[in-house]
């Protein structure tokens, strides 16, 4: 790493260098060892060099490094040089490096909390210990209350004491408006358990729970979108050959197609999950359900292929591992969205939906066309209530042409 150091360094010999030198070395090794290389590397190196002059210019010490003086810096380099792609970020992990090797402090007392924020803060914590709620749901909740609450009080008093009815259905009118079917039905979730927390406290008088207005939705109203299996065919021929990027995504799109594997449960495996001895697959599905699944031999090649040849050399455990450094595993389940994106356009595919689910719904589509009952597809699929299954009847043509009765009145 040191070659990354002189072969970068814009400190003429004999200047003096700032607080941040004897860090920096350290530092880019960090970076090189989540991949970072080349001129990528280069870059990230001259920009730690210029934060180092910058901080002995304004007679800084390294425990003064802050987010606000990073946001300075920026500030000052912007007037004679624009922000590059990734520099933000470069500044961050350099903040979380020093900060785990105690050299900078945690970050500075904030500012007091707003009764808004006190108030989420005191609802998120009833939802994770009473409610149980997943990171991603407690978001969503948090997001719809957040909304209601500022359009209701605004940036002033928090009068609870004064929601009304008139109140609440205002709102979800409002916001249905503007909203997805689903996304309407988790705003009133969410305004629901909202009410509720407030009556529990005291802060009102009354459970106005029962004043949000239900969303129509009617079950099964909707036939499942799913590829079907000469589409799944084509999609996978189009991601045999390809870069590393590519034969990664194929491994991926077999999961996916080969046992119906939700995007986040594609997200959360981890090498540990794979017993290659048993031919098993341990997933870790919705409500803390793990669940052990037979590993076909196709999926199996080409997982023990991405992980020998492709998988880029890092400290985690999760199977999937970033193709650009950082080398991390996905952030969440858009990226497996995004890999079925990239392989429908490959094959020419142009769906109305383009998610990893249209592969779920594909494969129960041809498992109920070959003869499988709604009971086992509920159970390759891990479903835990056989409504999730009965949707999937309607695509059974077949079936329904025989309860199908002649029009009155109409030829034979």
């Amino acid at each position: 790493m040191q070659s990354h150091l002189k072969k970068n360094s814009t400190v003429p010999a004999g200047q003096p260098t700032g607080p941040l030198y004897v860090y920096i070395a350290g530092f880019a090794a960090s970076l090189a060892s989540q991949g970072f290389a080349g001129t990528s590397m280069e870059h990230r190196v001259r920009l730690l060099w210029a934060l180092d002059e910058w901080m002995r210019k304004h007679r800084m010490s390294i425990e003064d490094l802050t987010e606000e003086r990073i946001e300075q810096f920026f500030r000052d380099r912007g007037k004679s040089y624009s922000k590059k792609i990734g520099e933000c970020a470069t500044l961050r992990f350099l903040l979380k490096y020093l900060r785990e090797a105690k050299v900078v402090g945690p970050p500075g007392s904030q500012p007091e909390a707003s009764p808004l924020d006190q108030l989420q803060a005191s609802f998120a914590q009833h939802l994770t210990e009473q409610r149980g709620l997943r990171p991603t749901t407690l978001e969503q909740y948090l997001f719809h209350t957040r909304r209601f609450l500022l359009g209701r009080f605004g940036s002033g008093a928090l009068r609870l004491d004064e929601l009304n009815s008139q109140d609440i259905v205002r709102c979800v009118l409002g916001q249905a408006r503007t909203v997805s079917r689903h996304a309407a039905r988790c705003m009133a979730k969410a305004l629901r358990s909202l009410l509720r927390f407030l009556h529990q406290r005291g802060d009102i008088a009354t459970d106005l729970a029962a004043s949000v207005p239900s969303v129509a939705y009617w079950s099964l109203a909707e036939l499942p979108k799913y590829l079907t299996p000469w589409q799944i065919a084509l999609v996978l021929k189009h991601s045999e050959q390809g870069n590393a990027t590519v034969q990664r995504d194929r491994a991926i799109l077999l999961l996916l197609a080969r046992l119906g594997l939700r995007a986040s449960e594609v997200v959360r495996m981890r090498l540990e999950d794979i017993d290659w001895e048993a031919g098993e697959l341990t997933v870790h599905g919705k409500g803390g359900r793990d669940d052990r699944l037979p590993l076909p031999r196709d999926v199996g090649q080409c997982l023990a292929e991405y992980l020998r040849r492709i998988r880029p050399k890092c400290p985690y455990r999760e199977v999937f591992i970033r193709a650009r450094a950082p080398h991390q595993g996905f952030a969440d389940s858009a990226a497996v969205d995004i890999v079925v994106q990239r392989a429908l356009r490959r094959a020419g595919l142009n769906p109305a939906t383009r998610g990893a689910h249209l592969f779920r719904h594909g494969l129960a589509t041809r498992m109920l066309r070959n003869g499988a009952s709604l009971a086992e597809i509920g159970t390759v699929l891990r479903h835990q209530s056989v409504c999730a299954t009965s949707i999937y009847a309607k695509v059974d043509l077949t079936a329904l042409r025989t309860l199908a009765q002649p029009w009155p009145g109409g030829g034979a």
